[in-house]
């Protein structure tokens, strides 16, 4: 690349810019998204429901001992020891009975802010507005300052969610075709795993799934109601057939109701008969793929979701088709800043959500009069929040997620902030997982890691890589379905 295309290329793509993106995507899109996932706070007192509307958020203010509100800039935040923060406001309705009673716009908590992200005052100041501010123009931002400190949060490279991974394994001497997938919708992540045996039996596991469930049953429970059906859904092949009529043989269930009672009698031993047709289909609509759907309306797109996944473990069985790299970087996704402030803020209004609840019922309990604005304790979001871009100890059991930003000299800020470390023990091998793949190129530095445990886990996005952020899948749906692209039925 000649010097003319670089400096082009990195004056309109500055080098934290995957960082600030992801942060301003958060701010505008994300955090009204999970608000909206909440939508209100169902209270233990009967008939008491607190509906949640709109977010607002201000600019960083500080509040001084008089009382007064004024604005602070990062480089008061430091020398103050302050932490560099937003305050959030949501709107929150009473309804009492069916009947909205009032509607107010309540302080809920603080929200580290970036800098130079489109919160901070720094982001609309020139070159000569932040000197005076006493901020150096060059800064390129992407951090935050949480008492007085500069942190970073690390981006994470993990396994790409909602995405078929195929594998062999060996077991007591044999080869198994494994096929997982991470399906994750909003806050929930199941795994979930297709098993083929040698001899072509196949069962399915996920969260609160019995153990050992043959896959055919499940297919039935879904709405794929005969065998006819079943044949119907794959492709015909002769030795996806030979694995469906010995799946069949192993397992015989009529229909869709024979087998919610069969998958019932697993997971609810000892019940009622509706009891445990009703509990079967609850974990297939939950726990199931979630990210196909939640509802009765998705279980035909899960039994044909399904059905692909069979047909690529048999043709990976019989030697077809290769198993899939998990090295591979199209199989990967980098978590940046704002999808982990996204996992951040979702935890911090769980707790949030608890709260309020204790505090209606401590109101009940004094039979004092309800009111929104006494409910709402700000600390119990702020406090979880602040905790963990202070310590590091993020949401998941993850440590190191907040680091103190280096800033030994100009190119080691530049480094931590382009830092991409993977969720792999380092105290284990892993020799594939830190060899430099071919798919790197372009994306990750091939020299730049540590020596030691952390070599091949630590690395560093390519002086030229970009991130591209998330797009909505339902952009997606609709494009596909105009194009006529549709589910059997």
């Amino acid at each position: 690349m000649s010097w003319e295309a670089a400096e082009a290329f990195l004056k309109e793509n500055t080098l934290v810019k995957q960082h600030v993106d992801s942060y301003n995507d958060f701010i505008d899109h994300k955090l009204q998204k999970i608000v909206n996932e909440v939508a209100k706070i169902e209270s233990h007192q009967e008939g008491i429901v607190i509906k949640l509307g709109k977010v607002r958020i201000e600019k960083p203010r500080i509040l001084e001992a008089d009382g007064s509100k004024r604005k602070i800039v990062p480089m008061e935040a430091r020398l103050r020891n302050r932490s560099y923060v937003a305050q959030v406001f949501i709107e929150m309705t009473l309804v009492q009975e069916g009947v909205e009673k009032h509607t107010e716009e309540v302080f809920v908590g603080e929200l580290p802010v970036m800098v130079k992200s489109k919160l901070c005052y720094l982001s609309e100041m020139s070159e000569d507005e932040q000197v005076e501010a006493g901020e150096d123009p060059l800064d390129t931002g992407g951090y935050f300052i949480i008492n007085g400190s500069e942190r970073v949060l690390v981006a994470i490279e993990d396994l790409a969610p909602n995405r078929v991974i195929l594998s062999k394994e060996k077991r007591s001497g044999k080869d198994v075709v494994m096929v997982r997938i991470f399906s994750v919708k909003d806050s929930f992540r199941a795994k979930i795993g297709v098993e083929r045996k040698p001899e072509g039996l196949f069962y399915v596991a996920f969260p609160a799934s019995p153990k050992n469930l043959n896959i055919i049953p499940v297919l039935k429970a879904l709405g794929l109601n005969t065998d006819n059906d079943v044949f119907k859904a794959f492709h015909d092949q002769p030795e996806i057939v030979n694995d469906l009529l010995l799946n069949m043989e192993a397992v015989s269930v009529k229909n869709s109701d024979e087998a919610v009672d069969y998958i019932g009698k697993r997971v609810a031993a000892g019940q009622p008969e509706e009891y445990r047709k009703a509990r079967a289909l609850q974990i297939l609509d939950n726990y199931l793929l979630p990210h196909v759907g939640i509802d009765e309306k998705s279980r035909i797109k899960k039994a044909y979701f399904l059905c692909r996944m069979i047909e690529k473990a048999t043709t990976v069985a019989n030697g077809k088709r290769e198993e899939d790299d998990k090295d591979h970087y199209a199989n990967k996704r980098v978590k940046l800043s704002g999808m982990l402030m996204e996992e951040l803020f979702r935890y911090g209004l769980s707790y949030f959500v608890k709260d309020v609840n204790y505090q209606i019922d401590r109101v009940f309990a004094r039979g004092k009069k309800l009111q929104i604005r006494t409910l709402v304790r700000p600390d119990a979001m702020t406090d979880r929040i602040r905790y963990a871009m202070a310590t590091g100890n993020w949401v998941g059991g993850r440590t190191g997620v907040s680091q103190l930003l280096d800033r030994t000299t100009y190119l080691a800020a530049l480094s931590h902030l382009r830092r991409v470390i993977s969720p792999l023990s380092k105290v284990h091998p892993h020799f594939e997982a830190r060899d430099l793949h071919p798919t790197h190129w372009g994306k990750i530095d091939p020299n730049e890691t540590p020596e030691g445990q952390s070599c091949g886990l630590v690395k560093n996005f390519a002086l030229g890589a970009i991130v591209t952020s998330d797009y909505p899948e339902e952009k997606v749906e609709d494009v596909l379905t105009k194009l006529g692209v549709s589910f059997k039925r």
